[in-house]
């Protein structure tokens, strides 16, 4: 079994059915793909992220070694290694997976509007959608908080459009059990809030964002179209400024590197200049750390070809002019000088954290967690955890970049695959 069904999960999942061993996919979402679905590049390459994660969705989704149980969560597990018993709840979508089409006709007449967790709260969708355009398995979900139906008894329109009669309200929540011999856990991560972070301005300011929510901005298929748009008056933005480790290497919230943010950044203003020639790029930074391959070229290339701006410094404060242009109050540690910088547009490149559920789930499992929360590994095996027969890959054990991620994933998968087929009972 495979608990997550991002990047990590996918490869992992793949990897041993290719092997032959029957797997089972487990995602609490209504769709595979996790967070690589919400960019819409990926560095060092800039090759969009989709384009590389949509093909290993459906070669996951149609591989007969493995079996998805989407929208589902794990309840309980119990048993031995090499034969856990694990109980998981799937949830009613109320939406037949065999009879929907995925064309859209219900979302586009269901009269709810609120706001799409995909797109990072910058548009709005139906209380029955589809998470994303490339979503597998691509069946419609209602929402039950928000559908009229679920809530007041009344609207039914989805009902009365669909061309297949799909349909089914009196769909019921499923619970069920199956067997395992190994456990790969690859829940990922959440991104940090800065809300708390008041000098910042993050949820006061409209045109101070997330690195996620500028993911969704800059993709095409994205709340504007892939344009750079102001979110608070959509006019196009000319200048951007990166606010680097923003909730990490801080004590106050959470003092390790997130190892992703340096990279991310340079991406993001890399992108912003390929949109337009125009836009000036400034990130702020306390130092870089970009350790993979071609990483550094690429931090050169941002700025020696792209024109960004390297501003060694930490950011005191965000103001708001009269215009609702971010101004950036800092310290240049360069030239030891206080300057201010009037931006159209401020991202934040917040800290990777443990999933808001994984408590939860490392105490079923047994598992001892890091002083942070995410999965304590071997010390000199970085897949195994502390239960035998249960591994890791992935940003549950610590942040990482997708190809990091992946080559975790297949690492993962192989001595997964050792302990059940090899002996490793």
């Amino acid at each position: 079994m495979v608990i997550g069904a991002g990047i990590a999960g996918i490869q992992a999942a793949l990897d041993l059915a290719d092997l032959g061993l029957d797997v089972h996919l487990v995602e609490r979402e209504p769709s595979i793909g996790g967070r690589m679905a919400q960019l819409d590049k990926t560095f060092p390459t800039n090759d969009c992220s989709i384009c590389i994660l949509a093909p290993k969705m459906a070669e996951c989704f149609r591989h007969p070694n493995i079996t998805l149980h989407t929208y589902t969560t794990v309840q309980q597990i119990e048993g031995n290694p090499g034969n856990f018993t694990v109980t998981l709840q799937t949830m009613a979508r109320y939406v037949s997976e065999t009879a929907c089409v995925g064309c859209g006709d219900c979302t586009k007449k269901c009269p709810v509007r609120v706001a799409d967790e995909f797109d990072m709260g910058l548009r709005t969708r139906g209380a029955i959608h589809l998470p994303f355009v490339q979503a597998l398995p691509r069946v419609m979900t209602i929402d039950k908080t928000h559908c009229l139906y679920h809530t007041r008894g009344v609207c039914r329109i989805c009902e009365t459009v669909c061309p297949t009669n799909a349909i089914e309200f009196d769909q019921q929540d499923i619970t069920h059990s199956l067997s395992a011999g190994s456990i790969i856990v690859a829940t990922g991560f959440d991104s940090f809030d800065p809300t708390p972070i008041s000098s910042y301005g993050y949820n006061r300011y409209r045109n101070v964002i997330t690195a996620l929510e500028y993911e969704r901005l800059i993709c095409a298929s994205g709340p504007t179209g892939g344009h750079l748009l102001r979110p608070s008056d959509r006019e196009p933005v000319k200048t951007i400024a990166f606010l680097q480790c923003v909730g990490s290497r801080d004590e106050s919230y959470n003092p390790y590197c997130s190892s992703v943010c340096c990279m991310h950044s340079a991406k993001e203003a890399t992108l912003a200049r390929e949109h337009d020639p125009m836009i000036q790029s400034y990130i702020f930074y306390i130092d870089i750390r970009a350790v993979g391959k071609g990483f550094q070229r690429y931090i050169t290339r941002s700025s020696e070809e792209y024109g960004i701006t390297y501003i060694r410094g930490r950011v005191a404060q965000i103001t708001e002019d009269s215009t609702g242009r971010p101004v950036i109050w800092y310290e240049d540690t360069v030239n030891s000088t206080h300057q201010t910088l009037p931006v159209d547009l401020v991202v934040l490149a917040t800290s990777l954290i443990p999933r808001k559920d994984s408590q939860l789930l490392t105490k079923m499992l047994d598992l001892k967690e890091d002083q942070y929360g995410f999965i304590h590994t071997h010390p000199h095996n970085p897949h195994q955890t502390s239960r035998s027969g249960i591994f890791v890959c992935g940003c549950c054990r610590e942040p990482v970049d997708i190809p990091e991620a992946i080559a975790q994933a297949s690492g993962a998968a192989a001595q997964a695959a050792e302990f059940i087929v090899g002996g490793g009972l």
